[in-house]
């Protein structure tokens, strides 16, 4: 029998970079899963205050030469690669120095939001479905965990609906308490369209780019939804109830134990169904 193939995206994983409830859960369910006999792999961003050295990431060279285009720029994505603590599983940082090479994940040291963070949204979430291409592995279940991961439901089934790689794959997408207040840039719809397979008006649900609004993207375009913080925004949390007949929900745990277990029996629901 062939072990289940679970991708997990997330903006933070705890040791590498630790900001809310998203670091938390990403670094503990990874190694749950894999110890229940699934096939794990794991990709963030390489944010520039991720220690490289004391974390032992190295480039995978194999996987170099991807561009990524946006507004008709191409921007090479760097795959580096480490090993997660106490745990047979490696994590895939995607790399780039134009939008990961600052010393701070998504506000700079005056706590000033950056103005580019869309860009380098629509850079992770291209990146991460090329890597995977690239990878040759087609997952079962692909979870993306906050915010910045919110394009990937809505990219798997618009331009990479028939990439035959992701098409059997089952999209989960967790939300989590909002952690900023700022919008993203004015041009963040025109950078995430993709020429030839996506016009403008097809990210109508991006149209307003505060935090409420990519999680509402995200949950709209994907397969089942996690609530992955206790407090969510209260929005979400009006979509999730209001369309909870139209697709699966896991509930938010408060113990530990229980979320890991009920992440991968709601993994093995979808699947199933």
């Amino acid at each position: 029998m062939e072990k289940t193939r679970v991708l997990i995206v997330t903006q933070e994983m705890d040791p590498y970079l630790n900001l809310s409830d998203i670091s938390n859960i990403t670094s503990k369910l990874p190694k749950h899963l894999h110890d229940k006999g699934m096939e794990i792999r794991v990709l963030m961003p390489k944010f520039g205050n991720i220690n490289e050295r004391r974390h032992r990431l190295h480039e995978v060279v194999r996987l170099s030469g991807i561009n990524i285009i946006m507004d008709d720029e191409d921007y090479p994505l760097i795959i580096k690669v480490a090993s997660l603590p106490n745990a047979r599983l490696q994590v895939y940082f995607l790399d780039n120095d134009e939008f990961f090479k600052r010393k701070s994940a998504f506000s700079d040291e005056n706590n000033v939001f950056y103005d580019d963070n869309g860009e380098r949204m629509v850079f992770f979430c291209k990146g991460v479905l090329d890597t995977v291409k690239k990878f040759g592995w087609a997952p079962d279940i692909i979870h993306c965990h906050g915010w910045m991961t919110s394009l990937i439901p809505f990219y798997l089934k618009t331009a990479y609906k028939d990439e035959p790689i992701f098409v059997k794959s089952k999209v989960v997408f967790s939300v989590y308490e909002n952690t900023f207040e700022k919008q993203l840039s004015t041009k963040f719809s025109e950078l995430a369209a993709i020429h030839g397979h996506i016009e403008s008006a097809e990210l109508k649900a991006f149209k307003d780019t505060d935090i409420s609004s990519l999680y509402l993207a995200g949950a709209e375009y994907a397969d089942a939804l996690v609530k992955g913080s206790k407090s969510i925004d209260k929005k979400v949390g009006d979509h999730i109830i209001k369309n909870m007949n139209k697709k699966p929900v896991l509930e938010h745990f408060e113990n530990e134990e229980e979320y890991l277990q009920g992440y991968a029996d709601f993994y093995q629901t979808l699947l199933s169904n």
